[in-house]
Order: C-alpha cells, then sequence, then structure tokens
C-alpha cells in the first residue's frame, strides 16, 4: 500500500505540564535496516514518558524524540536486514520512542506478535511492563519456583504484570498498594497477601507473613524511602532490584552492615539505554516463556483506561495521579 508522506505525532513544546504535549504534523520515520515501521493502532503510556516530558529522563542518542516507548499495529514496511517480519504482520514492539504517533520505526528484535485473542489495546500494553519485568524480576533478580517475592507498586503497569509473572512460575508472591480497593485487586491478580503501605509497616507485615525469614526478592520503584525497610525485609541471599525512584534517589545514614551479614544484592536497571541485542535477547525469552502464557490467556494486562491520542494530556494527568490499576492507553488511527 502507499504510505502518506506526513502523519500526527505528539510534539513536546518544551518540559513542563501534561499541556506541553500537543498534536503536530511532520514526516513518516524512516526504518533503518534492521527496522520495521508499524502503522500504529495503540500505544502505552508509562512513567518514563511523564519523566521525559517533565525533562528529568532525556532519549538516548539516536532515538525518536517523540514521546512512547511501546505500541502495537501492522508492519507496513522493512530494513533490508529483516527477515523475521513482512508487510502485513500485526506486532507489538518495545521501542526506543515515537509511540505517540501514527507511524513509528522499532527494532525488528524488539518486536513480538499479538498473544492468541489480544486486540491491539492489550497487545499495546504488553512491550514496556513485560520486557521490564522479565529483565528485572526474573534475569537480574533470579527469582525462582518456590521464592518468595515482594512487589512495591503493586496495582501499577509493571506491579500487575510482576504479580502475575511471579505467581505464574511458582513464586510466593505479595505486594503493597495504596488502598483497600488497590490491595484487593492484587490479591485477585495472584498476591498471597497484599500491604496498605498507608497504613501498615511493610517491613513489619512482610516479617510476621515470613515468619521472620523475609523474602528473596523485592522490585522496588519507590526507592529512597523504602531502602532501610527492603532491606530488613530481604531473607538470607536476598535480592534488591530497583526499577526506578519515585520517592527519591539519596539514603542518609544507610547501614550496610546487613548487606554483608546477610548476604544480599542491591542491583537495578533502566531498560532504554540497553542495547538493541540486550533487548533482542529479553525478547527472545518472553517468546519462549511468557508468551504461552499469553496464548492462554493467563497472566494478561489489565488495561485501565483508553484514550484517543489528542487526549493524550489527560492520560499523564491520571498517570500522576497514582488512581488507576494497571495500564493507561492511548488509541491512534
Amino acid at each position: 500500500m502507499a504510505l502518506p508522506a506526513r502523519m500526527t505525532f505528539i510534539a513536546t513544546d518544551g518540559a513542563g505540564a501534561p499541556e506541553v504535549m500537543q498534536p503536530a504534523i511532520g514526516p513518516l520515520p524512516v526504518p533503518k535496516p534492521d527496522e520495521v515501521l508499524i502503522q500504529v493502532l495503540a500505544a502505552g503510556v508509562n512513567r518514563p514518558d511523564i519523566a521525559q516530558r517533565q525533562g528529568s529522563y532525556p532519549p538516548p542518542p539516536g532515538a525518536s524524540p517523540i514521546l512512547g516507548l511501546e505500541v502495537s499495529g501492522e508492519v507496513v514496511a522493512a530494513g533490508n536486514a529483516v527477515t523475521n517480519w513482512k508487510t502485513g504482520d500485526l506486532v507489538c514492539a518495545l521501542t526506543n520512542g515515537g509511540g505517540y504517533a501514527e507511524y513509528c520505526s522499532a527494532p525488528a528484535s524488539q518486536c513480538l506478535p499479538w498473544p492468541r485473542g489480544y486486540d491491539a489495546i492489550r497487545a499495546a500494553a504488553l512491550p514496556e511492563t513485560y520486557f521490564t519485568v522479565w529483565a528485572n524480576l526474573f534475569q537480574g533478580g533470579q527469582l525462582a519456583r518456590g521464592e518468595t517475592a515482594l512487589i512495591h507498586g503493586g496495582s501499577s503497569g509493571i506491579g500487575v504484570t510482576a504479580i502475575q509473572l511471579a505467581h505464574e512460575f511458582g513464586a510466593t508472591v505479595f505486594a503493597t498498594a495504596g488502598s483497600a480497593e488497590k490491595c484487593s485487586a492484587c490479591v485477585q491478580l495472584g498476591c498471597d497477601a497484599a500491604i496498605n503501605y498507608k497504613s501498615e509497616d511493610f517491613a513489619a507485615r512482610i516479617k510476621e507473613l515470613t515468619g521472620g525469614r523475609g523474602v528473596d526478592v523485592i522490585l522496588d520503584m519507590v526507592g529512597a524511602p523504602y531502602a532501610t525497610r527492603n532491606i530488613r525485609s530481604l531473607a538470607m541471599d536476598g535480592r534488591l532490584v530497583l526499577i526506578a525512584f519515585l520517592g527519591g534517589s539519596k539514603v542518609e545514614s544507610f547501614d550496610l552492615v546487613p548487606v554483608m551479614v546477610r548476604r544480599l544484592t542491591i542491583t537495578g536497571s533502566t531498560m532504554r539505554p540497553r542495547t538493541t541485542a540486550q533487548k533482542a535477547q529479553i525478547a527472545t525469552e518472553l517468546l519462549e516463556k511468557v508468551w504461552p502464557v499469553l496464548d492462554t490467556g493467563r497472566c494478561g494486562p489489565v488495561v485501565h483506561a483508553t484514550f484517543p491520542l489528542h487526549q493524550v494530556a489527560e492520560t499523564h494527568k491520571l498517570m500522576e495521579s497514582s488512581e488507576h490499576i494497571g495500564k493507561i492507553m492511548l488509541t491512534v488511527g
């Protein structure tokens, strides 16, 4: 099919409030030899998008300045080095940017097929959280069957994914969330117990739930305010995995003795600066181990709300309010 010369995308006029994002018209991206061009049907909204809009998370060199790290849609063109996708294929993709647009290019190795029975919105809700959870909870945190995990922010897109996959692969799962409704949602998703962090000390509750042993892995997006309690909540040989610092990154008066005494590991990562080869390895493992589960209808994304592309500011306001449970999505086209 003939492609249009220009497309609608969301431009960001400097850093600031959600209103700095406005629809604009510009040329289609040109896929590199190892990339596909996707006609976007839906795109996910994620915390890194908010950070980029606010000016604290600039795109890496060579990445699109347009917001948006995950899309679903139809492949409409492919670079000459692409062999695994063809025009007409329906894919979801972890992008390096550019998702808030009618067309987006992405490395072919960062694309995955729509799971069986999925529509565009559910497919677009997968890449950012599933890549992040697999890389951090299972690769970095090495969560294994029979172990115990604590997931902070259990009702977020990341949290919903982490709870379901940890439960699916045989772990005991605890989570924190900020309301009774959110805690109930966590339990319904497979959590063995959910802790309201506004009314309970999660470290004391974890000690009680584990008979004083602690958990094997903690997935944390809060950061500094939780640091000491996270260390107290880890079992011998426990692993703390950091993926964001929503509460700040600088910890004062941090006692390192428990790290030595209990052989603890503190690690973390960001997804966007990883190489295409590193992201491709995550995609390969997801296709092998997680996509068959999604094909059965289990462990799928929870979509809280969907907005048309021109209402993108409303999606950021909703995410910043933290009133959502699961994913916030954009429909495109």
